[in-house]
């Protein structure tokens, strides 16, 4: 039947349709057990100088509601989140490449990073007390030892811990950067603009 056809050709356009109008949410609205850490509102960084005006996790909403689920699984192991970064401005990115023009570590502004789009977290283990986990390495570690595929060269510690906080992200969809094990993509990521707007 025509009409059928007319329904699922629209479909398949709003289904590749950039989502752009989509308002960003504060994760402590929608997740206020994650705790925050945001690395580039302070000095503790790579760059070496804050580059937020202020620490806010800003997210769009599907991937707050899909972290808030996280914690909840993470919660009833005695374990919880806590983010170092989340919604990137563009304008930060340009530094960030200025830096480390290396796309295993930092995207190209050229093309946009997931954190641009509001759709990535950079994340890490902590206890019931906030304490954080022993993890593979620190934040920002730019070594080979900061890729997944480097588990042999991680502590047994840091195996154990690694696998709770992998298990519990990819039970809610989201999608591990190689690279990095503390990053992470939403599912569908690249449906959302890059954006360039202030943190406040």
């Amino acid at each position: 039947m025509p009409w059928f056809f007319v329904l699922l050709a629209l479909a398949v356009v709003l289904a590749a349709k950039p989502v752009s109008a989509e308002a960003m949410v504060d994760l402590g609205a929608v997740a206020p057990g994650v705790r925050r850490d945001m690395r580039y509102a302070t000095v503790d960084n790579f760059l070496k100088k804050a580059v937020y005006p202020e620490a806010r996790c800003l997210l769009r909403p599907p991937v707050a509601e899909r972290l808030a689920r996280v914690q909840n699984r993470l919660a009833g192991a005695g374990f919880g989140l806590q983010v170092w970064d989340c919604y990137r401005p563009l304008t930060v990115q340009k530094q960030m490449w200025a830096l480390v023009p290396d796309e295993r570590y930092v995207a190209d502004p050229a093309k946009g990073s997931r954190h641009n789009r509001g759709a990535a977290v950079d994340l890490t283990l902590v206890d019931s007390q906030g304490q954080e986990q022993e993890m593979p390495t620190a934040f920002d570690d730019f070594s080979p030892r900061a890729g997944r595929d480097a588990q042999a060269h991680w502590s047994e510690k840091a195996r154990r811990n690694y696998a709770v906080l992998h298990k519990a992200m990819v039970a809610e969809g989201f999608l591990p950067l190689p690279s990095e094990w503390w990053h992470y993509d939403a599912p569908g990521w690249e449906r959302y603009a890059v954006v360039d707007v202030p943190l406040r």
